[in-house]
């Protein structure tokens, strides 16, 4: 029986402080009982000789501090997992919201899983298809990346996510995939279009979620993303299968940070987050991968929101320097109706080059990426050029790439939340779209190539 200590002796906001502890270690869980018999829950943030400061998961109201008794339980949060989590709904917490039956756990994982070896880690290589030809054909993910999604406000990408989660499949093989989905301060209304999106199409058959609201505590908001990777790690690791993580929002995970930081009156670093703040995101980041000699691999897309769309504030900067690349959500994109709203000249995957080509897509894709890249970048110089100088004052060929580029955001980039694109329609369209431009200019693409598809249109 752990041992009960009466010794609270300060309470402010989510913070107690209980003194004279014994062997009490750091984020062991706790419990509260109040007078009434009451139990809340704590973990222990911080060690102090025989203080011990403690957060709690649920509201502080009714601590009575002279006579509610705390005791430690002796093990740290951990999630019970098993087969039967697929077509589940839990909390943040990892407790079933979907009136369905507990899990009967075939094991429980200590939430913060262990580091994986870096000499045990294989390389990424294999292509995922998303169905969505601004990723697929031009930012293309790789099993085993971990690739973000960076949005600003009023941005549709919870509706990108839902998409990904519904589309993604590992294509030409025969093999177990799964998705898991983390939700972290949301609001119910977005909770609600996850969970509906995901049962309409089927796709709530293969899908983990973990959903914390908006309203829940900071806590949980922490803990959310390491229930939702000990469920890929245990489905990938365990199970062998090929699960993608998609983890939204990564900014109000960190604001949660933040916020408990502040009442542990930590030094705040840059813009008010905590200095360990990168240390912290690599600890769920690098959580994914594939290890030499497992069958399973976790593929990650976190997604944030940056604020005030800056590309150099903490968050997605200090994500930027974890992952492997980066998908831009553009404004200026969103507001001329493109959906999704994929910028993808400033978008990136380190990756993208070993998922690629014959064998795994298609041989002319990595030719074809390169010119579409370059003719677009020249496209768009070209239309900038015009607003400022006039059509006249446009080549005749500057006035092709203009074309090309305005073709290519509406048919290219532009497909809706609901077309799922084959690789192979991708490219196809990406070889349609360079019949605007004559055949000299392509020359990022060789004669053999370019007479076996570029006459084929």
């Amino acid at each position: 029986m752990p041992k009960e200590y009466r010794t609270i002796r300060e309470v402010a906001g989510p913070l107690m402080m209980v003194t004279d502890v014994e062997g009490v270690t750091y984020n062991e869980l706790g419990e509260i009982e109040l007078p009434n018999g009451d139990i809340r829950r704590c973990q222990v943030l911080e060690i102090d000789g025989t203080n011990a400061l403690v957060q709690l998961f649920d509201s502080a109201a009714g601590i009575n501090l002279a006579e509610s008794k705390v005791r430690f339980i002796g093990k740290s949060m951990e999630l019970p997992v098993s087969g039967d989590m697929l077509s589940r709904v839990f909390d943040g917490l990892g407790n079933p919201i979907d009136d369905g039956p507990a899990i009967i756990p075939e094991k429980r994982l200590d939430i913060n899983g262990t580091p994986m070896n870096p000499a045990a880690r294989d390389y990424p290589q294999e292509f995922i298809q998303t169905g969505i030809s601004a990723i697929d054909g031009l930012n293309t993910l790789v099993r085993g990346q971990k690739l973000p999604i960076f949005s600003a406000s009023g941005l549709p990408h919870a509706q990108l996510a839902a998409q990904i989660a519904r589309q993604a499949a590992v294509r030409g093989k025969d093999e177990q995939f799964a998705v898991v989905f983390a939700a972290m301060g949301i609001t119910y209304e977005e909770s609600d279009y996850f969970v509906q999106s995901f049962k309409e199409t089927g796709a709530i058959d293969r899908t983990v979620m973990f959903v914390n609201l908006a309203n829940d505590p900071a806590i949980e908001r922490i803990a959310t993303p390491r229930m939702a990777l000990t469920a890929a790690e245990y489905l990938a690791f365990d199970m062998g299968m090929h699960v993608l993580v998609i983890m939204t929002d990564i900014t109000n995970y960190a604001d949660a940070l933040r916020e408990v930081s502040a009442a542990r009156k930590e030094v705040p670093g840059r813009r008010g987050y905590p200095g360990y703040m990168y240390t912290n995101l690599a600890t769920l980041y690098e959580r994914a991968g594939r290890q030499k000699g497992k069958s399973g691999s976790i593929t990650l897309i976190p997604i944030l929101t940056m604020p005030e769309d800056d590309k150099t504030h903490p968050i997605p900067d200090l994500t930027g320097y974890i992952t492997e690349g980066q998908i831009i959500l553009s404004r200026e994109l969103y507001r001329k109706g493109i959906t999704p709203p994929i910028d993808v000249l400033p978008s990136l995957s380190r990756l993208k080059d070993k998922g690629i080509g014959e064998g795994r897509t298609r041989g002319d894709h990595a030719a074809t990426m390169n010119q579409l890249f370059s003719a677009y970048a020249r496209g768009k110089d070209a239309r900038e050029l015009m607003i400022v100088l006039g059509e006249a004052a446009l080549t005749d060929i500057d006035k092709k790439y203009a074309e090309f580029a305005e073709a290519f955001e509406r048919e290219y980039v532009s497909q809706g939340y609901n077309t799922n694109r084959s690789i192979e329609e991708t490219l196809d369209i990406g070889w349609k779209l360079l019949h605007i431009l004559p055949r000299t200019e392509l020359k990022r693409i060789k004669e053999d190539m370019l007479d076996e598809y570029y006459g084929k249109q």
